[in-house]
């Protein structure tokens, strides 16, 4: 991946973290210590386990890393579906969480197969 790829990713990344929190904010106070902290946790763990993924040497390490990454992402769709299904977000909210996670989704998992082909080989 060249370097303007990584950047790009983590763009996204941190969008769909500010994306989360801001999302967040409207929740009920009920939710803060349950739905709201794991919904903040996986988002911001997507991002986190991508950049030190990325500061690390071993191919297998990163992999490892990067796999972390894509799995948080997954909890985090998982959470922002169930967010729309408890009424805490907006049709329009989804949408805009659904692409952006789908984008990261799509480019993280790019990364992770061309690893795994350079680990094969």
């Amino acid at each position: 991946m060249t370097q303007e790829y990584k950047e790009k990713l983590k763009q996204k990344m941190n969008s769909f973290v500010h994306f989360v929190y801001d999302a967040t904010l409207n929740f009920p106070k009920q939710e803060i210590y349950s739905s709201v902290s794991q919904f903040r946790r996986a988002a911001l763990s997507v991002v986190l386990n991508y950049i030190e993924g990325y500061a690390r040497r071993r191919i297998a390490v990163q992999y490892n890393f990067f796999e972390i990454s894509y799995g948080s992402l997954k909890e985090a769709r998982f959470l922002l579906k169930f967010s729309l299904e408890r009424g805490y977000i907006t049709d329009e909210e989804f949408q805009r969480g659904d692409v952006l996670a789908d984008e990261i989704g799509a480019m993280l998992w790019k990364e992770l197969t061309d690893i795994s082909n350079s680990m094969n080989k």
